[in-house]
């Protein structure tokens, strides 16, 4: 055996804007880095996607910006996309975030839409020679090809994709190194299917895998979700033979660590500013809207109403978890609306039968789906809520047993026809198959993007006759001879 040297991988991934868990990987990386530097060791240090999340004001209102300088503050040497940067990032954002970062960006399966080309600020792979060694990284996205073709991209299949990048690239390198925004269940599959990759440091379910797990001759790790984890890969590797002997890694818990003051201040010098940006004016409203999780208010209603309106279909559905508080009388700013609207959700039109929509409308009356919380899917709330309703109106008996409340649903005029299709107005994250399940059977029509859902209420606040509009019933509950409108208030 000739010359072993020790080399180091530190990998976060799914931070989602968690920006002050940011400060404290500067400051353990900082740490990590003096001791390797004593040490004659090296390293590099990678993000594996989500980074950027709208949720977080500052992400908001810089358009990402705050997460380049963070990324750059901290000397991060890699970073490729998850599918929230994709998603809720217009092409052009991420041209000018991306353009000159002292960063390597890279994907091996993100096209410019319709094409096999890349901007010239995005690569599908990367040599790095690091004391020798020469280190190939690849990394993939998940693929949502509907979504991501409006947004300017194409995505292609990771794995046939992976296949022709491995077989081109393993010759050139000592180790290769994939970075996966694909899932554990799809790493696990890549390293069983996939010969010549030495590991895949993941992210996109969120999974924390405490060491690194092997699966045929490939080590996957994975440190976990929002700045809780840092990972830590370190690789033994033979000089003269240029190979893997060793691998040993861990996740540091960054709970009660040092937060770095230098990111602390960066960040408050891009609050200041993403305050400044979102202090546009919306509109003035003369009293408050209110929200309710758990019944019928005026504010849920004007977010159906925005839907309905928006996508131009005869009816909508949105959850009322959505609204995660209500507004008060005075001045709206975008501020206003990101606060209580945080979510990276897209109005979305589908075709769904009659019979789908009552049994949503069903579920929606019972506590075990009102409290239901949901993680993923652009949801950045607490919990699923009751179901908001435009275009419609619901007649219930709230004293019937649990799916036998609804009594007659008008659409207009008609009476809902459970066996005929309609055009429904409603969000991206019921069809993936998040909290009403039964509206994931309706064959999509189209997604509605860059818009977000606050986008929807900064539009329909400014018609005349929003206001009015919302606090119009639609849930009637006919054994109390009343409307269930205007619930608790969420402050």
């Amino acid at each position: 055996m000739g010359l072993i040297k020790r080399f180091h991988l530190l990998h976060t991934n799914d931070l989602h804007s968690r920006l002050d868990g940011a400060a404290q990987i500067h400051h353990l990386v900082t740490s990590l880095r003096e001791k390797w530097a004593a040490q004659g060791e090296e390293g590099l240090l990678i993000d594996v996607g989500d980074h950027m999340d709208r949720m977080r004001m500052e992400t908001e209102g810089t358009d990402g910006w705050v997460n380049r300088a963070i990324l750059e503050k901290t000397g991060y040497d890699l970073f490729t996309f998850g599918n929230n940067e994709l998603l809720t990032f217009s092409k052009d954002h991420l041209d000018a975030l991306f353009r000159d970062a002292s960063f390597s960006v890279i994907s091996s399966n993100v096209f410019e839409y319709g094409s096999d080309r890349q901007p010239g600020w995005l690569s599908p792979y990367k040599i790095k020679e690091v004391a020798g060694v020469k280190f190939g990284f690849l990394a993939a996205t998940i693929p949502y090809p509907l979504v991501y073709e409006q947004m300017g991209w194409t995505v292609k299949d990771p794995l046939t994709v992976l296949k022709e990048a491995v077989h081109s690239l393993r010759g050139q390198v000592d180790l290769l190194i994939l970075l996966s925004h694909l899932g554990l269940p799809n790493d696990r599959l890549l390293a069983g299917q996939l010969e010549g990759i030495d590991m895949i440091l993941g992210a996109h379910t969120h999974h924390l895998l405490p060491e690194p797990e092997r699966e045929k001759g490939t080590w996957i790790a994975a440190a976990g979700k929002f700045a809780e984890y840092l990972g830590h890969v370190s690789l033994e590797i033979d000089l003269e033979q240029k190979r893997l002997i060793r691998v040993e890694g861990r996740c540091y818990e960054l709970k009660g660590q040092e937060a770095s003051a230098e990111i602390l201040r960066l960040i408050d010098r891009y609050r200041e500013e993403a305050e400044r940006n979102l202090s546009e004016p919306i509109t003035y409203l003369p009293e408050p809207l209110i929200t309710d999780w758990y019944g019928e208010a005026p504010f849920a209603n004007l977010l159906a109403d925005s839907l309905r309106d928006w996508v131009q279909a005869d009816i909508a559905l949105v959850n009322s978890g959505q609204l995660l508080k209500s507004v008060r009388s005075g001045l709206i700013t975008r501020k206003d609306l990101h606060r209580v609207c945080p979510h990276p959700i897209n109005p979305a039109l589908i075709r769904i039968k009659g019979k789908a929509i009552k049994e949503t409308l069903e579920e929606s009356l019972l506590p075990e789906f009102q409290e239901q919380p949901i993680r993923g899917f652009g949801f950045r709330g607490k919990v699923l809520g009751s179901m908001a309703v435009s275009g419609m109106k619901v007649e219930y008996d709230s004293r019937a047993k649990p799916h036998e409340k609804i009594l007659r649903i008008m659409v207009g005029p008609r009476e809902l026809n459970e066996e005929e299709e309609y055009e429904l107005a409603t969000i991206d994250m019921f069809t993936f198959g998040a909290g009403y399940l039964g509206l994931k059977e309706g064959e999509i029509i189209r997604f509605y993007l860059p818009e977000f859902l606050r986008d929807l209420l900064a539009v329909q606040l400014k018609k005349t006759d929003a206001l009015q509009r919302c606090r119009e019933p639609r849930w009637i509950d006919e054994t109390r001879k009343h409307s269930c409108l205007f619930g608790t208030t969420q402050v």
